[in-house]
């Protein structure tokens, strides 16, 4: 998109080269090297991600060592030589730490030391740590005050400046001109309120009509409402256009941790829906903690959710291609080392058997002749790429499954992401320094100073859902997969969002972006 490095001036506020992406999640001004940083910047980043087994600056060749314990590591072969920290003996005994959980770490407000954790749960106590995770205390959702009105905005470029003037007062009251500071991050929910929202409660409600109305009610859940403007839209919508179909409706608000559903309903945003919509209810439960049985239909609903649900990291030994678990150990100096054992943790266990049933060929695993010619080479690497691969999706599938039995999902979320980290379906890590965001080439960075979000595989989410939670049924009568364009050129009011020149941003911006229809 050529209007894009206009964007990136009137965002940026340090002079640097850059390369600049708008993907969806915010407007995302990248580094290209940390050299390129404002100097004080740099000790910050280097803090930050310490001193990590990759070393990403020189990027020499990546060695995998198998150790006399019977675990892997992946490591730069020069570190483990030069640097004592990274010796065979202390790899070997970062490996005999304790296992622990995220759970486990957030009964404590210091970040923990002297432990293993598997990827999955690392990146949740990242995330969600009550006390220092990055959604306890450095995200911001960007929410306009007003709606903007296209039909006075001359065009898409017009529409881009708006937005960048309305991001510059948001840093200025932040006043982070020398310091990490809150990301702020939007969503189409924001941007293009309240019509986006409209088209969701259009899509609901058609579907409500056409199998449940007038007998049953409309329940909806929503997980993850953040400042609750989609819940806004969708009754507000609902109250207006359909008030026979309002009167029985039921809005219900579950979050993905426990302390998120706590801050929930502490926001005044959300108290003002509540206070104008009484069918609300807000529940102080994480999903992955749901233990009550919903007998009736409901729809389920997640906007751009998905893509902060920890995953876990697996690799491939590659002569016998048997599945290696990742695993995070913290030394006492709160330096990380990757280390790769066998799959022993029953999650991942599930999930690959479940995904193995499904007919799905990991990239990774593919070129097997060209793997067994690389093998032979000197210093091969004894394992293939990292994959990620979406774990606590499958517990929410799960959960779906046994305690909302007659569910209709509704999803949006990133099939694709610039700026990832190496591997398959890898997750974009980036922080934001003086206005300007900077990724990051690895997952084991300081946590709650990083948001750690993932694209989704849709086409293999829609499989596994059948598995999971649809096997009795046709797959071309349980789900949809649709890109958002297409979904909203169905369901949306498009008239609203287009400019005087006739440009729909609507339309033209979250091209990255799927719905996953049940």
């Amino acid at each position: 998109m050529s209007n894009l490095p206009r964007l990136s001036a009137a965002l940026a506020h340090a002079n640097v080269r850059s390369r600049t992406h708008y993907s969806s999640r915010t407007f995302r001004h990248t580094i290209t090297t940390a050299a390129s940083l404002p100097r004080s910047a740099v000790p910050l980043v280097r803090s930050s991600l310490r001193n990590h087994v990759h070393n990403n600056s020189n990027k020499p060749a990546t060695s995998m060592i198998t150790t006399k314990e019977g675990f892997h590591t992946s490591s730069v072969r020069r570190n483990l030589i030069d640097d004592p920290r990274f010796s065979p003996e202390k790899v070997a005994a970062r490996a005999k730490y304790p296992i622990i959980t995220a759970k486990d770490a957030a009964k404590s407000n210091k970040m923990p030391t002297e432990v293993k954790m598997l990827v999955r749960e690392f990146i949740d106590d990242s995330l969600y740590h009550p006390h220092y995770g990055y959604f306890s205390k450095q995200a911001v959702i960007f929410s306009p005050e007003t709606d903007f009105n296209f039909e006075r905005i001359k065009d898409n470029m017009e529409f881009l400046d708006i937005i960048a003037e309305k991001y510059k007062e948001i840093e200025d009251d932040m006043d982070v001109r020398d310091e990490v500071a809150r990301q702020v991050w939007h969503t189409p929910t924001e941007l293009f309120k309240p019509w986006y929202g409209y088209a969701i409660a259009k899509y609901i409600v058609t579907e409500y009509k056409l199998n449940n109305y007038p007998d049953k009610d409309l329940i909806i859940y929503e997980m993850g409402a953040g400042n609750g403007t989609l819940m806004l839209n969708i009754l507000d919508y609902i109250q207006q256009f359909e008030p026979s179909v309002y009167e029985r409706t039921r809005y219900r608000i579950i979050e993905i941790s426990k302390k998120l559903a706590q801050r929930q309903g502490e926001r005044q945003e959300v108290r003002d829906v509540t206070k104008r919509h009484g069918c609300v209810e807000i529940i102080n439960k994480s999903i992955f903690e749901w233990d009550t049985l919903v007998r009736d239909d409901c729809f389920f609903v997640g906007m751009e959710v998905l893509d902060n649900f920890s995953h876990d990291l697996i690799r491939y030994d590659s002569v016998t291609e048997e599945p290696l678990q990742g695993m995070v150990a913290i030394d006492e100096e709160g330096d990380y080392t990757e280390i790769y054992t066998p799959v022993q943790d029953p999650l991942i266990q599930k999930y690959l058997a479940i995904r193995k049933q499904t007919g799905y060929k990991p990239p990774v695993l593919a070129r097997r002749f060209l793997r067994r010619i690389r093998n032979r080479l000197p210093f091969a690497t004894n394992m293939t790429g990292p994959e990620f691969i979406p774990t606590k999706l499958l517990l929410l599938l799960e959960s779906l499954k046994t305690y909302f039995p007659k569910h209709r999902l509704v999803l949006s979320d990133f099939y694709t992401l610039p700026e990832a980290i190496p591997g398959t379906d890898a997750p974009v890590v980036q922080t934001r320094y003086s206005g300007t965001m900077v990724p990051c080439s690895t997952y084991m960075v300081m946590p709650g100073m990083f948001d750690i979000f993932f694209p989704t595989n849709f086409e293999l989410l829609k499989d596994m859902y059948q598995q999971v939670c649809r096997p009795s049924l046709g797959m071309e009568k349980s789900v949809k997969v649709q890109t958002q364009r297409e979904f909203l050129e169905r369901y949306g009011d498009l008239d609203k969002t287009t400019t005087y020149s006739g440009e729909n941003p609507m339309l033209m911006y979250y091209e990255n972006n799927k719905m996953f229809l049940s």
